[in-house]
């Protein structure tokens, strides 16, 4: 398997709902048979039917709304656009879980909840630069580095 990812599939309870916020939030997406496709940087996020997700990967629905061992991360590139970003994020109608705050390895971050519950970071790690398109840059963390 090469190390790579491609799409990000979200099961989602109502998703005019779903779409709506992730538009308040500036993202813009397509729908195509009761899928939205965003472009995502190099990888697509896709907002499908809860049932229907687990139905095609073989699994139990079960419920939303409890941590699903997943948090999807947004890397910013400064103290105040966390902030903006979470305060957006309220506006639009998603739940902060975790103010932006300097964390315990000593950068800023903060934390959110989209209307199904799926988590997500928001950062501001300097040891994670990001290219002016947005990518990041993971470190080497080889001793000596």
């Amino acid at each position: 398997m090469e190390q790579r990812i491609t799409l990000i599939t979200l099961g989602v309870s109502d998703l005019a709902r779903s779409k709506a916020f992730y538009e308040a939030l500036g993202w813009r997406g397509q729908e195509v048979e009761e899928t939205v496709f965003f472009q995502a940087g190099g990888l697509g996020l896709v907002l499908w039917g809860r049932e229907k997700l687990a139905a095609d990967c073989g699994l139990d629905a079960g419920t939303a709304g409890g941590f699903g061992g997943i948090v999807l991360a947004h890397n910013v590139r400064s103290d105040a656009e966390a902030d903006e970003l979470l305060a957006a994020v309220e506006r639009a109608g998603g739940t902060v879980t975790k103010p932006a705050a300097v964390n315990a390895v000593g950068f800023c971050s903060g934390a959110f909840v989209d209307p199904d519950g799926h988590a997500w970071e928001v950062a501001h790690n300097p040891g994670f630069p990001l290219a002016a398109d947005g990518s990041v840059t993971i470190p080497d963390f080889s001793p000596g580095q």
